[in-house]
């Protein structure tokens, strides 16, 4: 078939339905993703075979295989919708506008972060619609592989060389107990010493429970008495309650050291020292509004770091009465 026929017969809607059943690798996500039925989202690949004069898919049973000719056109569509993504850019600037959406999700632990990262990117780019995805970090790396969202802010980025990563700010987890607690007195103290007391803990997956059970193993300290505890605010009100003691990342604490409510042992391998990471799958083309966030955050780095490290307060140029976040 020659190109200018090719050209007449294809539609941005095929190509849009044929990246969601290739990503989704299933008719149904595909049809509930863009919201169609999915007798709807099969007329739609089927049109586009046919104008294509290939096979895309083929099921199996209930496994949906993909053809050759999908994936040549996986990459074709991938740069077409990256280059209309990069017009829209391009004509907003021209109009002194920057419009668009970012969709973003984050580990619990980094809600003490990005919030402060998206009112400033709110405040210089006012036209940007943001939606943020609070969740564990089991979710993020599900998120993460199911492509649902433009950036995954995660610590304990997955050993995966088809991730792009960057770094944003350290994620210190430190041990946390209740004001009077013997081992504030007490010298030399070690790890094994506060397992003696219940540890309260997230749930199994944690990047915060990982990091500390990866820890306490090359210690050789055995965690035999655990509390699980479904947030990192109901084990800081577990440690107030006299129930266990715990460990948390500074910044998810740090208020409650400040006013005395929760105090910090000193203990030797502490604190812990991890990453909050911006992630995204390599093979996945960042929109012109992804980079325009990447970017941000780059310049924002040495100002992050410097907040971040000193006693909470509002960040210079950070008002108090910001601009609605969008949340799932």
């Amino acid at each position: 078939m020659s190109r200018p026929n090719l050209l007449n017969r294809l539609t941005f809607r095929q190509l849009q339905v044929f990246q969601a059943v290739y990503r989704q690798q299933s008719y149904s996500r595909a049809a509930e993703q863009l919201g169609l039925t999915q007798p709807a989202v099969s007329a739609q690949i089927r049109q586009l075979e046919q104008a294509l004069e290939q096979s895309l898919f083929k099921y199996a049973g209930k496994t949906l295989h993909i053809l050759p000719a999908a994936n040549a056109l996986a990459s074709s569509v991938q740069s077409i919708f990256g280059e209309v993504s990069s017009l829209q850019m391009e004509l907003s600037e021209i109009a002194g506008t920057i419009r668009g959406e970012l969709n973003l999700a984050a580990v619990s632990t980094a809600q003490y972060v990005v919030p402060h990262i998206l009112a400033r990117f709110r405040a210089r780019y006012p036209e940007v619609s943001v939606r943020l995805k609070v969740c564990n970090r089991g979710q993020a790396l599900e998120r993460l592989a199911e492509r649902r969202d433009d950036l995954v802010i995660m610590g304990m980025v997955p050993d995966d060389a088809n991730l792009a990563f960057m770094p944003i700010l350290d994620n210190e987890l430190i041990p946390i107990v209740w004001p009077g607690h013997p081992l504030l007195t007490e010298k030399g103290i070690t790890l094994e010493d506060m397992t003696q007391y219940y540890m309260l803990m997230r749930e199994p997956g944690s990047g915060t429970r990982t990091a500390f059970e990866e820890f306490a193993a090359r210690e050789r300290v055995s965690l035999r008495h655990t509390l699980e505890l479904g947030s990192n605010e109901a084990i800081k009100q577990g440690v107030m309650a006299h129930l266990g003691v715990a460990i948390l990342p500074r910044l998810a604490v740090q208020l409650e050291l400040a006013s005395g409510l929760l105090a910090s042992p000193s203990l030797p391998g502490f604190p812990l020292r991890r990453s909050w990471c911006t992630v995204y799958p390599k093979d996945r083309y960042p929109t012109p509004v992804t980079e325009l966030f990447l970017r941000f955050v780059r310049e924002l780095l040495p100002e992050l770091n410097a907040h971040f490290s000193a006693p909470m307060e509002p960040m210079p140029g950070h008002s108090v009465a910001c601009l609605p976040l969008a949340t799932e």
